[in-house]
């Protein structure tokens, strides 16, 4: 009883560090409806700084997720959420126009790198298999609140103090998500290195189950990080529409969106239990193609019944991130310990490059359709748009159901037994 407690003590503590890191993760997003006025930026260019923030984070990600195997994370971790904290303290006060702002936004990505994939790792480190999927979902329903709120902190601030001060506002939060990590470590000790015989090709290259795992949470990545990145500015748009000043809407489109994306929070851990109970293939078949069908739907959906929009929007939040932590916990099912960083990388790599692409998809179906009215009073950029990234989300279903065909993963489609 006594290390269990200790355990969730340990998990909670971590999943409060990472809240507060996250307050950089896409608060560009919620101060996008601003900067596209103030530096004369159209919807491409806006998605290309979407995409920039992917590539830094693809660049420290895969490195140091694969170095978490010979490292320890504790500096890993440490130093990367300074980084990102710094990188976005920079963007605050300098950036003025198109291209600081994507190099400033790269270099934030940059620090995001290395404590997302470390972190998880020290979850499957600390949790036996069948506690795992619990745990991993509350980890990552922590990494989803803090997303939710790096949209409603910066919104808020920005329509009231500026969006400078905002990004201020965040840079302190990372500060005090750091000092909280020192705990999480305080009694750390690193595993010492486990080499597998079968080496990199082996365990990772030439393990097909954990290939469909990775394409699978790539499909998931596209899809999530499409929506995510657009959520605030769809919500912008559609209240301009009704009325409301850019400085308004702008404030209120945040706080719709961190509330849409904060419902994550508990989608996550309760999908995280139930792939223990019913399995990691079915939890995520289900769960994808239900966000998929909201894909599809919800673009279409504005300048119509805001509540309408609201309730679909608080399913399409629920579903977009629940399958996430179920991904990463099949990975850590399917690969040696001693190689699970470098899995994690290429789980990073591969992902990541899709939630980069994605938004400057979104962006240019934004561009391409603008002017574009299927019917009287309903604009099909959105619906096109939204579209995209529902298109990304049906290749994981695909690859969870090779998964099930394949006999080496046969204890992924099962739960307890």
């Amino acid at each position: 009883m006594t290390n269990q407690r200790s355990d969730t003590v340990w998990l909670l503590t971590l999943c409060c560090s990472q809240i507060f890191i996250m307050l950089v993760f896409i608060n560009y997003s919620a101060i996008l409806p601003i900067l596209k006025v103030e530096w004369g930026m159209n919807n491409t260019q806006a998605g290309v700084i979407f995409s920039v923030y992917q590539l830094g984070y693809i660049a420290s990600g895969v490195l140091l997720s694969t170095l978490s195997d010979r490292l320890n994370i504790r500096w890993i971790f440490i130093t990367a959420a300074l980084w990102s904290g710094v990188a976005n303290l920079l963007f605050g006060l300098f950036a003025h126009d198109y291209l600081s702002g994507l190099i400033l936004r790269g270099l934030t990505g940059i620090g995001m790198g290395g404590t997302y994939m470390p972190g998880l790792k020290l979850v499957a480190e600390r949790f036996a298999s069948h506690q795992r999927g619990r745990a991993v979902g509350i980890y990552v329903g922590a990494l989803v609140l803090g997303a939710s709120l790096s949209l409603v902190v910066p919104g808020t601030i920005a329509g009231v103090w500026g969006w400078r001060t905002a990004m201020l506002a965040c840079s302190g939060g990372v500060l005090v998500g750091a000092c909280l990590s020192l705990l999480v470590f305080r009694d750390y000790r690193p595993a010492p290195p486990q080499p597998s015989p079968r080496g990199f090709n082996g365990e990772i290259l030439q393990n097909r189950p954990a290939l469909l795992v990775i394409l699978g949470y790539a499909s998931h990545m596209w899809e999530m990080y499409g929506m995510r990145s657009w959520l605030a500015p769809f919500f912008a748009a559609a209240l301009t529409g009704w009325g409301f000043s850019t400085a308004r809407a702008t404030a209120t489109a945040a706080a719709i969106a961190a509330a849409l994306v904060g419902i994550g929070t508990f989608s996550t851990a309760i999908t995280g239990s139930l792939s223990d109970r019913f399995g990691r293939t079915t939890t995520v078949s289900v769960v994808m193609l239900g966000s998929v069908v909201c894909s599809f739907l919800f673009g279409w959906l504005i300048n119509t019944n805001l509540w309408l929009t609201l309730l679909v929007g608080a399913v399409y939040g629920w579903l977009i991130v629940a399958e996430s932590p179920v991904f990463s916990t099949a990975l850590t099912e399917l690969v040696a310990p001693g190689y699970l960083g470098a899995a994690m990388g290429m789980q990073s790599l591969v992902g990541y490059t899709m939630g980069m692409i994605s938004p400057t998809v979104f962006g240019w179906a934004l561009d391409r359709f603008q002017s574009w009215q299927p019917w009287p009073g309903i604009n099909g950029a959105w619906g096109i748009a939204f579209t995209t990234v529902g298109l990304g989300g049906l290749l994981g279903p695909l690859c969870m159901w090779l998964l099930r065909r394949d006999p080496a993963s046969a204890r992924l489609a099962q739960g307890k037994r």
